[in-house]
């Protein structure tokens, strides 16, 4: 599962390396996985759900995963590290750039919030059927939020003093983002924006 759409293998004999034919089908299981439990959710979600849209085989399935949580984790750690990396090069082009630490906020918020919603699939698997895979998936979210606060402390500009204030941030960010993808509001998601600037205004200052 990518930005780009996983390569459908052709029918009958190929040239394609061994290599290329796995990765093939883990990025269609992959996709499988995010679109089947976006639209069913994780507990009503079956392997064989997730066999019929990506095409493969449940031989196939278990060569690459151990169970349906297993592929769930890999989906999950595919669709952070999307939204991570779009926020983080946003974030990344903004030092390069003479602005305050809110501004720098600002547009690596904009670039998150945009990935949400151009990729509401992702974000579904990241921020909502996370809750019913469990605590290991819940230890992994909570780690990429982790994550988020560290740039904000040392890439953003915010300093360790204001790490309390990117906590409150990050998970007030995720609080109010959830519901509006349950309910499919994407326009409500993107309009966050400038509320929640005026929140770090607030917690953090300039």
């Amino acid at each position: 599962m990518s930005e780009v759409a996983p390569i459908r293998l052709p029918r009958g004999r190929h040239g394609l390396s061994r290599e290329t034919v796995v990765d093939s089908q883990r990025q269609r299981i992959l996709r499988a996985v995010t679109e089947t439990m976006a639209s069913k959710g994780y507990v009503a979600t079956t392997v064989a759900d997730v066999l019929k849209v990506a095409g493969v085989s449940r031989e196939t399935f278990y060569q690459q995963f151990t169970s349906k949580q297993d592929a769930f984790m890999a989906a999950f750690d595919t669709a952070a590290n999307i939204l991570f990396t779009r926020t983080l090069v946003e974030a990344e082009v903004a030092v390069g750039e003479p602005s305050e630490p809110l501004d720098r906020f600002d547009r690596a918020l904009g670039a998150y919030l945009d990935g949400l919603v151009d990729q509401p699939a992702l974000a579904r698997t990241f921020l909502v059927e996370v809750y019913a895979a469990g605590p290991e998936a819940l230890a992994r979210r909570t780690d990429l939020q982790h994550r988020v606060v560290d740039l904000m402390v040392e890439r953003l500009g915010f300093g360790e003093d204001r790490r309390f204030a990117c906590d409150l941030l990050v998970a007030g960010t995720a609080a109010l983002v959830t519901p509006l993808l349950v309910s499919g509001d994407l326009e409500a998601v993107r309009a966050l924006r400038q509320p929640l600037m005026n929140v770090a205004e607030a917690l953090v200052g300039r």
